[in-house]
């Protein structure tokens, strides 16, 4: 079993001190879903939603919780993130598909980064179509790649 990072010998939760590792180029790519009903899809597609563009915002939602995530998972470090780039977009069987891309030069790692960013932007789609549907069902969410760092390149 490989030795947990986050637990110190007495088994407190710790952050991981990362001041002597040499930084490096960080990306990290996460998606996600979230399933509609067909009455909130269609009032997706039709630009009915009262809250605004539902793509759009969502877009920004998860740029912002990319840069935010240090704030919410209370381990994670906060990171000089160097790039972050949200896509938002409808799919056949009523869902919105969310991808998001993270980069950095730093010391660990940016896949908490990609994976907020996914779940904040799903997040959002469901605060702007909930007063049509309630029922909205998202998931899975998930790593896709990462690349940097000590144990270097991964890929689903």
């Amino acid at each position: 079993m490989t030795k947990l990072t986050h637990i110190d010998a007495d088994g407190n939760a710790r952050m991981v001190e990362v001041g002597n590792k040499a930084p490096s180029q960080r990306e990290a790519i996460a998606e996600g879903w979230i399933q509609l009903t067909q009455a909130a899809f269609s009032c997706l597609q039709a630009g009915e939603v009262p809250k605004g563009d539902v793509l759009q915002i969502a877009q920004i939602a998860g740029i912002q919780a990319a840069k935010k995530t240090s704030d919410l998972i209370p381990l994670c470090h906060p990171l000089p993130i160097s790039g972050i780039k949200v896509l938002v977009e409808t799919q056949a069987s009523n869902r919105v598909y969310v991808w998001a891309r993270v980069r950095c030069e730093g010391k660990t790692g940016v896949e908490m980064e990609a994976l907020t960013a996914v779940s904040g932007a799903l997040l959002c789609v469901y605060d702007m179509l909930k007063a049509i549907d309630k029922g909205l069902v998202m998931g899975p969410i998930q790593l896709v790649a990462k690349s940097g760092g000590k144990s270097g390149d991964w890929q689903r």
